[in-house]
């Protein structure tokens, strides 16, 4: 497709309501990534957490990353717009309640109730991806579906960027309390946005299955019935508890260590990087096996973290989260390849459904390891904190090739 003919797409390809959703994602990220860059460092040292909170944090994208399949139900009863409405008022109270534990007037009756503002939150959370998912399925003409989720992806990963930046410059100018107080104001703003500018999706003259709770936990028993599937989520998770340090530890090494104040900006180098490398790394893998694709971008994120661990400085944090974000990008793409591959033939979209699993199951393991690092190395090795997730990494790179050679099912990968 050549450029004129992506911009005529781009153009006539997409409703008004598709512009409307993504402005709102956009924003919202703004405000998730905002505050997740800050979550763990608001919860040990303003909160007082400083044991509990990569637990907390892992808790909050447990159920996050783990509800959208349960969420697409009330999508289908209540509908895009109803249901988004309440996901931002969720987003609203719950990133208010966080953010009062920080300040010295609500401390005293709500620090003990963060585990569940947190869960608040994250129900919150997870209402919004089947909405904004969906709407750009249900916005953009057939052939311009491709050029539509891409630039969805690319607000994300916008918002994943420009979310810690406004960030810190909230906590520097009010306090790292009022990160949360103003993630919760943009969801207020969002709240309105949404009554004032978004009108439900047409629907398609094609019938579409309607989820309900019981074909919801028939899909789980079938996917949660096939063991070597499971097994592969398992180990795949190994990649997302490597991922998830960039905000539940590294901010720490950042500060204590490095001595780097504004830990926010070495956060966004990841989203950074996945902006810039992911369109021409995705063409130069584009024809390996996604056995080897996912392979070499384990390898070579598992490795960045020696990076880290060997160099004490600043700039080797940098280099050290470019080449984990070259890694995420070079096997993200084709790790939804495979997981189709291993599905069982006429199941392929129930078992993509659960794709999602090694994010939430990695961020809460994520959340308890970063604990540990922590407590055992931060003050007295620091280093050993990235050979640790360097082994992880590996390990579980060794696991993926044992699986594809033994357990995958007897069905090409190309």
């Amino acid at each position: 497709m050549t450029i004129q003919e992506r911009i005529t797409q781009t153009k006539t390809g997409f409703s008004s309501t598709f512009w409307i959703a993504n402005t709102l994602e956009l924003f919202e990220r703004f405000a998730y990534y905002g505050s997740k860059a800050v979550l763990t460092v608001y919860l040990a040292t303003k909160v007082g957490l400083q044991e509990e909170a990569g637990f907390l944090a892992g808790i909050f994208n447990l159920v996050l990353y783990s509800l959208p399949i349960v969420a697409g139900v009330f999508v289908d009863k209540y509908g895009f717009r109803k249901t988004l409405i309440a996901c931002f008022a969720f987003f609203c109270i719950g990133y208010f309640l966080i953010g009062l534990a920080g300040l010295e007037f609500g401390q005293d009756f709500v620090a003990n109730y963060v585990l569940v503002v947190l869960l608040l939150t994250a129900i919150g959370g997870s209402l919004i991806k089947p909405c904004i998912v969906g709407t750009v399925a249900k916005t953009s003409k057939k052939d311009a579906q491709a050029l539509g989720f891409s630039i969805y992806y690319t607000l994300v990963n916008l918002g994943g960027a420009i979310g810690p930046i406004l960030a810190l410059q909230v906590r520097e100018t009010w306090g790292i309390e009022y990160v949360l107080i103003m993630s919760s104001i943009t969801s207020f703003f969002l709240i309105i946005g949404t009554v004032l500018f978004f009108k439900e999706p047409v629907e398609s003259s094609e019938p579409a299955e309607v989820r309900t709770f019981q074909k919801v936990f028939g899909d789980m028993m079938l996917v949660f019935g096939n063991l070597r599937f499971i097994i592969f989520l398992l180990i795949f998770s190994g990649f997302w508890m490597m991922f998830w340090q960039i905000f539940y530890s590294f901010p720490f090494y950042v500060t204590d260590v490095l001595k780097f104040e504004r830990f926010e900006l070495l956060e966004t180098v990841d989203a950074w990087s996945i902006i810039i490398l992911t369109v021409p790394v995705t063409a130069l893998v584009s024809k390996w096996k996604p056995i080897t694709a996912m392979t070499l971008g384990f390898s070579i994120a598992s490795l960045s973290w020696i990076i880290i661990g060997v160099w004490a400085t600043v700039p080797a944090a940098i280099i050290g989260i470019f080449f984990f974000a070259l890694g995420e990008a070079i096997q993200a793409p084709r790790f939804y390849e495979y997981v189709g591959s291993l599905a069982p033939k006429h199941q392929v979209g129930t078992f993509m459904g659960f794709a999602f699993l090694p994010v939430a199951i990695g961020s809460f393991t994520a959340g308890i390891i970063a604990d540990w690092l922590r407590g055992s190395y931060l003050n007295t090795n620091p280093s050993m904190m990235w050979y640790t997730l360097a082994g992880i990494g590996i390990l579980s790179t060794i696991l993926m090739l044992i699986y594809n050679k033994f357990l995958v099912p007897n069905q090409p990968q190309s």
